[in-house]
């Protein structure tokens, strides 16, 4: 299963006339591989432009995106990842493929070539 990040779901959503195929081509291999993944944050990014539970629901259909909760390690993982990225000093403008390597060594990104 693959974490999907909100901004590829959003490319799709919005019809995005740079990142709509790229995105389409990505989600639609890894759904060959089974289903989405996508956790509070991503689903808190979908429904901030949204009024209603549903609408966001509607968005994101439980046929190919599955909800998972952030575990209690990957959060403190992921805290003290961001600690030690400000004690390096590093600001928010960093590359974020670097920063993710870098706190979480193994993890396997999947994200277009820099332009």
């Amino acid at each position: 299963m693959v974490l999907v990040d909100s901004n590829g779901i959003l490319d799709i959503l919005t019809a995005d006339p740079r990142w709509l195929a790229w995105s389409e081509e990505q989600q639609g291999h890894w759904l060959d591989q089974g289903l989405l993944l996508i956790n509070p944050i991503v689903y808190a990014e979908i429904a901030f432009a949204c009024d209603t539970i549903e609408t966001v629901d509607d968005l994101l259909p439980s046929q190919l995106y599955s909800y998972r909760p952030i575990p209690r390690e990957a959060s403190f993982l992921a805290a003290h990842a961001h600690a030690h990225s400000r004690a390096r000093g590093e600001s928010r403008q960093t590359v974020l493929a670097r920063r993710y390597k870098q706190a979480l060594p193994g993890l396997r990104l999947i994200s277009p070539s820099p332009a």
